[in-house]
């Protein structure tokens, strides 16, 4: 079974984050939170931007790479900085761009810029583009793929970023499937 790793920081956008673990988990791949707040104790509650908190399944301390097929991270400026800021998530990152896949919506692509791993061609949330401030932006498309690198733009896209590593991950049938029995035409 493919797995992949999402970790969260306080401020990141819940239905990036939802969606992308919904379609993912619905599309045969196992999913884990992984918390960067060591502060969170027992419960491993990650607060989003919108206040709307999401279970965490292990600490970001604990994930071991080779245990995943790939990364992704949701947006959300405050998690996104967060994220950016925590070494750990950076080495992490470089880890999945030079083996694995790695994949960041919305304002994340903002930390594969910091880890030194975006590529060419990417998209992002268009107000965080000048912040991300990398040539090769692409507003032309809701999933934008370069290599082993898969951006996409924002809230409205999680649904089809899910679909797009359901396709990656587990094949063309699977996404099919989860495409077809969520109604989402629109991807």
């Amino acid at each position: 079974m493919a797995s992949v790793l999402l970790p969260l920081a306080a401020g990141f956008e819940e239905v990036e984050a939802v969606g992308l673990i919904d379609v993912m988990r619905r599309g045969g791949i196992e999913v884990r939170v992984a918390y960067i707040d060591e502060s969170l104790g027992h419960g491993k509650v990650v607060i989003g931007a919108n206040g709307i908190g999401v279970k965490a399944d292990t600490a970001i301390k604990n994930v071991i790479s080779d245990d995943f097929d790939m990364m992704v991270l949701p947006g959300g400026w405050d998690g996104t900085y967060a994220l950016a800021e925590h070494a750990r998530v950076i080495e992490l990152v470089q880890e999945f761009k030079a083996k694995k896949i790695i994949g960041a919506m919305c304002a994340a692509p903002f930390v594969l810029k910091k880890a030194g791993v975006l590529g060419n061609d990417y998209t992002c949330y268009p107000g965080a583009k000048d912040e991300i401030d990398h040539p090769g932006y692409r507003d032309d498309l809701k999933v934008v793929e370069d290599g082993n690198v898969l951006t996409s733009q924002g809230p409205g896209t999680a649904v089809c970023f899910g679909l797009a590593i359901v396709k990656k991950l587990v094949g063309e049938e699977s996404m099919q499937a989860v495409k077809d029995g969520m109604l989402l035409d629109y991807c």
